[in-house]
């Protein structure tokens, strides 16, 4: 690829960032603006103009998946040398190989969490704390150790901070302390540690500091708004006295002030590097007008800060709505109702997200989902390729890559052969009834099925051994593709992510802003989280609140002051009570219209009968739609049971509709098929 193709298709600020190539640079990126396409295209450019060489970079983010997707990314644009890596990664492999030389003797053991050596800390110090004690104890011995606070001075640094501690401080204190002591006893390494003694390393080893000094010229650090002291230490040591740093954040997108992390890092860069190359990239391609309205509201009420004000590029949806109602269980209920209601008209289950402010939540969201039938996927929970399903199919997967059982041609071979091989795992067409063990295994096979399906949507020339890459691409960046389910997560889980659909529930004061946010730093940082939540929203977005905890409660509780004046004057009135307890009732098994008996397979309710009960079917008109769904899946090159599933084709030809609204009240038919296949399927029923 030519350099200048690189620049093609980029917008003038994000062309500015592409041809910024040497630094100081700092990016100021709004939610949705594309700020990784402008430093990819910006590294790429770099490198294929021969100004930097792609070996000579380090591009530093905060998630293992997000370097995987700036690797992907570059490998794309013909620049695969260039390392990407977390903070973290970065400094275990430069203390890793270095270890042997400088400080010798066994290396210390890294720990991926602070609990059990809290809870032994504790232990010795004669405290009695619980798990949840002691999981925020190890979170304020995190924030101490960022902030380079001595167990000695923490005390001290909680008095200027403002911050509340878990327990009493001369406890937590005393707990810190231990826990260092226990930690050098058994040569242990936690993560802020190995940050620590990296740039000690660096900084007391001229020579070692030399090394990595050639090998790391040029620095592109993404979400720089998150930046810790620590990791800000680090990025120093690694730069020495250069300047070829480049800098990407959106400072209203601040969130994680309680684990050490500033804005200021960002909004004083130009302070810093004097004569710094600033750009600003406003122009939103995720939300509509509509979306970016309501988020430039929010944000436009913030007292200092930086707001970046969006500007939508996407053609006009529905507006948001908003929702008032008398308690949390109708609040789930009903948005479990409408969740329903997106994916009968069309939009997929995965695109569509639950958010809220803490995870307890998401409880009762989970019961209404399964109650109205939805399926959903709490983000946070096991990780996707340590399931053993997952790792059985990657291993039948790259077993037949090597065996050479790749389809010839085209997309549609990759699919087919992605679903043979996942067969032998369990996978079929058809998702087992209920929603336990069986049905959990399904959803992880049938998301590998689906990323198959992506990638040879993207690449029609993609064969098994590059989907094969890709898998272990993403098992090593913890990249899961996105499950066929509604997804449950908390606002600060959401960060980063995006979905068609999102509802904002629990939108209460004391819940957002939380009851403990109390300075103005604090409630200023909490509107920013609803920014965050709005901005997740590509078309549809919900936001909600209710006046009680309970039904029958007192209804005492008040919106979000947060959306104070950007409601339009009032909020959309829930359904009744007695409306929503009739849905719920009609949930219950639906009856044979032939014999009476409860149906209970997906199969039969589609068809509306028992499966061995006298139907009405028009054989002819069967056939007609089979062959005529063939050649749909042929010409669109995508799997049949894409445009219709063998069950929604006999219910087609059993009821034989005469207008579209018979149509759509078949199951399967949704509003996205019936708007692409409804006259079609009309004309075949007529003939």
């Amino acid at each position: 690829m030519m350099a200048e193709a690189v620049l093609e298709g980029l917008d003038p600020d994000q062309r500015a960032v592409a041809e910024a190539v040497r630094g100081p640079v700092c990016v100021l990126a709004g939610a949705g603006t594309g700020k990784t396409r402008a430093i990819t295209h910006r590294i790429a450019y770099a490198a294929l103009s021969g100004v930097v060489a792609p070996q000579r970079v380090l591009a530093v983010t905060f998630t293992t998946r997000a370097a995987g997707e700036l690797r992907a990314r570059l490998r794309q644009l013909g620049v695969p040398g260039v390392q990407a890596r977390t903070f973290h990664a970065a400094a275990l492999r430069q203390l890793t190989y270095f270890w042997p030389r400088v400080i010798g003797g066994e290396p210390p053991k890294i720990i991926e969490s602070k609990i059990g050596l809290v809870a032994d800390a504790a232990r010795a110090c004669r405290l009695s704390l619980g798990r949840t004690e002691l999981r925020d104890v190890a979170s304020e011995i995190e924030w101490s150790k960022v902030t380079q606070r001595r167990p000695e001075d923490y005390a001290a640094a909680i008095a200027t901070s403002g911050r509340r501690p878990p327990a009493d401080i001369v406890d937590v204190a005393r707990v810190y302390a231990m826990y260092e002591q226990l930690r050098r006893e058994r040569n242990l390494l936690d993560f802020e540690g190995m940050l620590e003694l990296t740039a000690a390393v660096l900084t007391e080893h001229r020579e070692v500091a030399g090394q990595v000094r050639e090998q790391y010229r040029h620095f592109v650090v993404d979400e720089f708004q998150d930046v810790n002291p620590l990791q800000k230490l680090l990025l120093d040591t690694w730069l020495g006295d250069r300047d070829d740093l480049c800098v990407v954040g959106d400072p209203n997108q601040t969130i994680y002030s309680f684990t050490g992390a500033s804005a200021s890092h960002l909004l004083d860069f130009t302070r810093d590097h004097p004569g710094a190359t600033v750009v600003e990239l406003v122009r939103d391609y995720r939300s509509t007008p509509q979306v970016v309205r309501l988020a430039n509201g929010v944000i436009g009420q913030a007292k200092g800060g930086h707001p970046l004000h969006l500007v939508a590029q996407r053609p006009d949806g529905p507006e948001p709505v908003f929702t008032q109602y008398d308690d949390e269980v109708a609040e789930a209920d009903d948005t479990a109702r409408r969740a329903r209601k997106l994916i009968d008209e069309g939009v997929p289950a995965r695109e569509i997200a639950i958010l809220y402010r803490i995870n307890a939540q998401s409880e009762a969201y989970e019961a209404a989902l399964a109650a109205a039938g939805v399926p959903y996927v709490l983000r946070g929970a096991e990780r996707f390729f340590e399931r053993p399903e997952v790792r059985e199919a990657v291993v039948r997967l790259r077993g037949a890559a090597r065996a050479g059982a790749d389809a010839e041609t085209d997309g549609t071979g990759l699919i087919l052969t992605v679903r043979h091989v996942l067969s032998g795992a369990g996978f079929s067409d058809r998702p087992p009834e209920g929603a336990g063990a069986a049905r959990a295994r399904w959803e992880s096979l049938a998301a590998l099925a689906q990323l198959a399906e992506d990638m040879a949507a993207d690449d029609p020339r993609a064969g098994l051994p590059e989907f094969v890459a890709e898998l272990e691409e993403r098992a090593a960046a913890q990249h899961a593709p996105p499950l066929e389910g509604v997804t449950l997560a908390s606002l600060h889980a959401a960060k980063g992510l995006e979905w068609d659909a999102v509802f904002l529930a629990g939108l209460t004061d004391g819940m957002l802003p939380i009851v403990y946010a109390e300075t103005p730093a604090q409630l200023e940082e909490e509107r920013r989280l609803l920014y965050v939540g709005i901005t997740r929203a590509r078309v549809h977005l919900g936001l909600s609140w209710s006046l009680s905890r309970s039904p029958g409660d007192s209804r005492r509780r008040r919106p979000s002051r947060f959306l104070d004046g950007l409601t339009g004057g009032a909020a959309t009135p829930a359904p009744p009570r007695a409306e929503r307890t009739r849905r719920r009732a009609a949930k219950g098994p639906q009856p044979c219209r032939v014999c009476g008996r409860p149906l209970t397979a997906a199969v039969e309710r589609k068809l509306g009968r028992c499966e061995d009960c006298p139907s009405e079917l028009n054989e002819d008109l069967l056939v007609a739609l089979k062959e005529w769904r063939a050649k749909v899946s042929e010409e669109q090159r995508i799997p049949a049971y894409v445009v219709f599933t063998d069950a929604t084709l006999q219910a087609i030809a059993e009821h034989a509709p005469g207008s579209l609204e018979e149509l759509a009240r078949i199951p399967g038919v949704g509003k996205v098929k019936l708007d692409r296949y409804g006259e079609t399927v009309l004309g075949l029923c007529g003939a």
